[in-house]
């Protein structure tokens, strides 16, 4: 014969646990028996489950998890989580009565008795696809209630009677809250509330309006016992008798300031992604156009060059030619920076002792500034040498102090100094973790707003007048930072100055390259080459054809890869070669693994305005600048094809 369940009884509650618990709607909140058997159940678990307690009571609540959870054996896992580890919370599907699943929040805590001795769970769902309210209605013993909500802890679940007084308190509001039980019963719950919410009154019109609509839902600061804002969940609901007069308020209450705080880093996060997406396309755009203005240059300046030795007796004639490649090779120039924000200079890497360097400009910089800066730097006695380019670290450092000086048009004082930082994973300059040394640059002038802060960085983003600048100076040192595996950061606020900071690797061992100073020799012992230059802009390959025939070699020309692919086969002859890199269809380092391929005793000149040969160049490729005159392309063909080189392969 069947037996009916019986549940087992508690003694000794007080009344106000049980109001509390049947007065909570949003909250399907039973019990548990060792075995996951249900053995309460409240109104809230009623709206949200579907059944109703001479249903359920009795029944295994596996019933709530869908099939597959059950065959994973999800339900007896969580309540072996929730006896072990003090607790269980998960997100996920569960089922109703009428088999629809719906999403929900789970925490399973465990029961004890006043010995200790684990005699069930509590559990607390809420439905977070309708978050609908409905009326709680638990019946049961006192002293169940009151062990149900004392041990919940990751909620505060707490009774007000109807003026705000504090009537009840659990272990959740403890933990939360920070006061215990004999502290704060019988204490006004507006203490909970900021300053500035208690000045306008914030906590009486929560209770008047959870009287008036039944409910008093929001988010918003709180205040712990030591005096610590957190952000929180609050529920008020009222409390009626049978009779329906209000006796007091149920208020439930959920520590959100982990989940505010991801938030927060979550939008930091994207922040910085947005600013380095901007930053890179930006950059792209930035190389392509230099790297087209390079090729306009190159026919610029070779065509002036030529025609320079061509007017000899014409002074007037001659000075304007200079003017004219004065002009053009500031406009290279103009491109080395733009190539320089855009990461794709040519970097002579080497080891900078950055004291010795600054002292090595003070004079510099001194004449740079006025007689109305003060300078000031600022050294520790050991500082490890940094990786960078030295003549390019020299033109960034100016860049950033007369810059500074431009921002106290007044008068006012620069500090140059340096400190060395260990940086781990997760910094805010989003740095590779290792040794980094700040080069930094500090003014006491205007500053910048936050706007003019977010774009300072950006090419031909300039805030002097026009004619005073070109906008290209901090990106120039974005670039060099950046490629040489450091970061430009500026920290500044309108009218408190500015200070930059440009932080370097340190120098861990020596780099290959070195820095050689001064001026190249020109190239001797020139002999005549057959050369295939290769261009598909017919500016640039008609200057350099014309370049190398006046320096005697002949050429073959080609104005596409499959072109010169053709005229190599076709030609056995051919000593060098000398192509362009970006070309349509057919890139100049395809040609060049082709050409290899066939005859890799045939040196190949990579002529590209980009600081670096692409990734993946075969290691005997050399590389030509853009824009290059006739001495620049000599020295070229002359390391490409030294003497003792063409005497071993004999006359042309």
């Amino acid at each position: 014969m069947h037996q009916e369940y019986r549940p087992p009884q508690f003694h000794g509650a007080h009344d106000h646990y049980r109001l509390l618990v049947a007065s909570i709607r949003d909250y399907a909140i039973y019990m548990l028996d060792l075995d996951g058997r249900v053995i309460s159940w409240n109104a809230g678990a009623e709206r949200i489950k579907g059944y109703v307690a001479d249903e359920i009571i009795g029944q295994s609540f596996s019933r709530f998890y869908t099939d597959a959870d059950r065959a994973d054996g999800l339900p007896r896992r969580a309540l072996h989580t929730a006896a072990t580890e003090g607790k269980f919370e998960a997100e996920g599907l569960r089922v109703r009565k009428d088999g629809s699943k719906f999403w929900a929040h789970v925490v399973i805590d465990p029961v004890q008795d006043d010995t200790g001795k684990l005699i069930g769970f509590a559990k607390i769902t809420r439905d977070l696809s309708e978050r609908a309210s409905a009326q709680a209605s638990l019946r049961r013993s006192e002293d169940l209630f009151r062990l149900l909500v004392q041990s919940v802890t990751d909620y505060a679940i707490y009774m007000i009677d109807r003026r705000g007084h504090v009537t009840s308190w659990n272990a959740g509001a403890q933990r939360i809250k920070g006061y215990a039980p004999e502290e704060i019963i019988g204490e006004h719950f507006s203490r909970f509330y900021t300053e500035e919410d208690r000045a306008n009154g914030e906590p009486a019109r929560a209770l008047e309006t959870a009287e008036r609509a039944g409910r008093y839902v929001k988010e918003g600061w709180r205040v712990r016992k030591d005096g610590q804002r957190f952000w929180a969940s609050i529920v008020i609901d009222p409390i009626r008798d049978e009779g329906g007069a209000l006796i007091g308020f149920a208020k439930v209450t959920r520590d959100l300031t982990e989940r505010e705080e991801r938030q927060r880093e979550l939008e930091k996060t994207r922040e910085t992604l947005f600013q380095a997406q901007k930053m890179d396309a930006i950059g792209q755009l930035t190389g392509g156009v230099a790297h087209d203005f390079n090729n306009l240059l190159m026919a610029t300046l070779s065509s002036l060059e030529l025609l320079r030795k061509r007017i000899v007796s014409d002074e007037r004639s001659v000075r304007l030619l200079d003017n004219a490649v004065e002009g053009a090779r500031r406009g290279a120039t103009l491109t080395q920076r733009l190539l320089a924000f855009a990461r794709r200079q040519d970097l002579q890497l080497t080891r900078v002792d950055i004291p010795a360097l600054v002292r090595g400009m003070t004079d510099l910089i001194e004449r740079s500034l006025g007689p109305s800066i003060a300078i000031e730097t600022r050294f520790p006695l050991r500082l490890d040498a940094v990786t960078a380019d030295i003549n390019q670290l020299e033109m960034a450092l100016l860049n950033l102090v007369v810059n500074a000086r431009d921002a106290m048009p007044g008068g006012g004082a620069i500090t140059v100094a340096a400190q060395q930082h260990a940086v781990g994973p997760g910094n805010p300059q989003n740095l590779t973790p290792g040794n980094y040394v700040a080069l930094s640059v500090v003014d006491t002038g205007v500053g910048m707003d936050a706007e003019t802060l977010s774009r300072a960085m950006e090419p031909f983003f300039t805030t002097k007048g026009v004619g005073k600048g070109t906008g290209l100076g901090l990106s120039m040192v974005h670039g060099l930072a950046e490629q040489s595996g450091g970061r430009l950061t500026l920290h500044s606020v309108a009218g408190e100055g500015v200070r930059a900071e440009l932080w370097l690797p340190v120098a861990e061992r020596p780099p290959e390259q070195t820095v050689e100073r001064g001026a190249p020799e020109e190239p001797t012992g020139r002999q005549p080459l057959v050369v295939l230059a290769v261009d598909d802009d017919d500016l640039v390959l008609m200057n350099t054809v014309a370049l190398l025939e006046e320096l005697g070699h002949t050429v073959f020309e080609a104005r596409s890869g499959d072109e010169a692919l053709a005229i190599f086969r076709r030609e056995p002859s051919i000593d060098l070669v000398i192509t362009d890199q970006a070309m349509p269809r057919m890139t100049g380092l395809q040609f060049a693994e082709a050409a290899l391929a066939e005859r890799p005793d045939v040196p190949i000149i990579l002529a590209t305005g980009y600081g670096e040969l692409p990734s993946g160049a075969h290691p005997s490729l050399r590389k030509l600048g853009k824009p290059f005159g006739q001495a620049d392309l000599a020295r070229a063909v002359v390391a490409a094809c030294p003497p003792s080189r063409q005497e071993a392969r004999g006359p042309p």
